[in-house]
């Protein structure tokens, strides 16, 4: 293995697969992972374009026990893509194809290997036209090089989808950690490691921090894998916004070696909530301050590190890497269709509530995500809202809104409709519940 491939981190995997799960609860569930939802991998990875066919190909790089690997795999069944899930831990592998078996998934291939080793397996399994990293590189010695790996049998026009520690909200569980180390001592048996780990827990005073945020975390409640995971991890390392921008974008200037990162184009997703956590006028939306609309106008790099700050709940940084911010699909282009996505949010119920307000500034209290913010719905959002099927494309809808047009002035152009509309769809769309496909991509790709 390379240099920075580290023993406990396999021997932890083999002795305690992760994310913890029974196979058999795939004869009645599937486990959905965010960012492997194709209809938001079209969105932001390939312009709303990637219809999904035509050989796509899918590495799912340190699958653990399966879950990303199961959900492409689910919903790419009916195409000719194929998924390849890698992982270093042959008991987390031999669980993950447990679940496949039981779902009858033939599109998968399994390879036991570092994915640090993907510049020798390059030859072997190829390029990928998506990559998902999830809660692998920073557990890496060195996790530039993981990238490095990932980047290597990475398509020119291909994404990866990335999840990485945030480090605002996991404060409370590096305190822990070094508690542990401290409690632990030379102790190497991991039962004990636990036992220790969990009366340690039950008898935390409420001023201690990992207490007063615990509501943010969850695997300490999932057994033993997971405590050890979270609490007892031997290589964890956590990033803030900055750092991501410093690492993966444009990179921070580093004296006279110059910009130090890898020129990707970054899109954040929070699980749930799209990139509302990262946005200020989002994050303060209930009891916004007078600077919040001065906020709202900095470049998004400031926006998204202030939020971090603001919220203090981000415990992951999940987003998109491309090589182009072209990569993520238009808004302002009449041959896209908009859909709703991600609960059962209807076109009547939209219109609804942005028309409540009759085109004035309203609060929109949104239940799933628990987001509260001021939106404008424009002259004319609630109508174009009513109008979206999922099938109609900007176009169609901007015509079907002029044909019922009854004022007396002329009806408005696409242009004037696209900027009415405008903050309607970013609030909706930063919510990951309005998203969009190209007219040239059917409309079961985003199902």
């Amino acid at each position: 293995m390379p240099d920075n491939y580290l023993p406990e981190v396999r021997n932890q995997y083999e002795a305690l697969p992760y994310p913890p799960c029974n196979p058999q609860d795939d004869h009645k569930r599937l486990v959905l992972t965010w960012l492997e939802d194709l209809p938001m991998i079209n969105h932001y990875c390939f312009a709303g374009k990637q219809s999904f066919q035509n050989g796509f190909r899918a590495l799912v790089a340190g699958g653990g026990t399966g879950d990303a690997t199961i959900f492409l795999a689910e919903q790419l069944r009916q195409t000719d893509a194929q998924v390849v899930h890698l992982d270093m831990s042959q008991a987390s592998i031999a669980i993950a194809q447990e679940r496949a078996r039981i779902r009858g998934l033939n599109n998968i291939q399994w390879v036991h290997d570092s994915l640090l080793n993907l510049p020798a397996l390059a030859a072997q399994l190829g390029s990928f036209d998506y990559i998902n990293c999830s809660g692998v590189l920073h557990h890496l010695a060195d996790p530039d090089l993981g990238l490095k790996a990932l980047l290597s049998v990475l398509k020119p026009e291909g994404a990866i989808g990335l999840m990485v520690y945030a480090t605002t909200g996991r404060i409370g569980v590096y305190q822990m950690q070094a508690l542990m180390r401290m409690v632990n001592g030379d102790e190497v048996d991991a039962q004990r490691k636990i036992a220790n780990t969990r009366d340690i827990l039950a008898s935390l005073p409420p001023g201690n921090w990992f207490k007063r945020s615990e509501d943010l975390h969850h695997d300490h409640k999932a057994g033993d894998a997971g405590i050890y995971d979270l609490l007892l991890h031997s290589q964890d390392r956590s990033y803030s916004v900055g750092e991501l921008f410093d690492w993966l974008g444009d990179g921070a200037v580093d004296g006279a070696n110059g910009k130090k990162g890898h020129g990707l184009h970054l899109s954040f997703s929070d699980v749930q909530r799209g990139r509302s956590p990262y946005l200020p006028h989002m994050v303060l939306g209930s009891k916004p301050p007078a600077m919040a609309a001065s906020l709202r106008k900095l470049p998004l790099r400031q926006q998204y590190e202030m939020a971090e700050l603001m919220g203090g709940n981000i415990i992951t940084h999940s987003l998109y890497l491309t090589r182009s911010a072209a990569c993520t699909a238009p808004y302002g282009d009449t041959d896209y269709v908009p859909f709703f996505y991600h609960e059962p949010l209807t076109a009547e119920i939209a219109s609804q509530v942005f028309g409540n307000s009759r085109g004035q500034p309203f609060m929109l209290r949104h239940q799933h995500s628990g987001v509260s913010v001021m939106v404008n719905p424009g002259k004319y959002g609630a109508k174009i809202l009513g109008l979206i099927d999922g099938r109609r494309s900007f176009g169609e809808i901007f015509e079907q809104f002029r044909a019922a047009w009854q004022g007396k002035a002329a009806a408005p152009d696409n242009a004037a409709l696209f900027a009415d509309f405008a903050e309607s769809y970013e609030t909706l769309n930063a919510l990951e519940r309005l998203l969009l496909r190209h007219v040239s991509v059917g409309a079961a790709s985003a199902s």
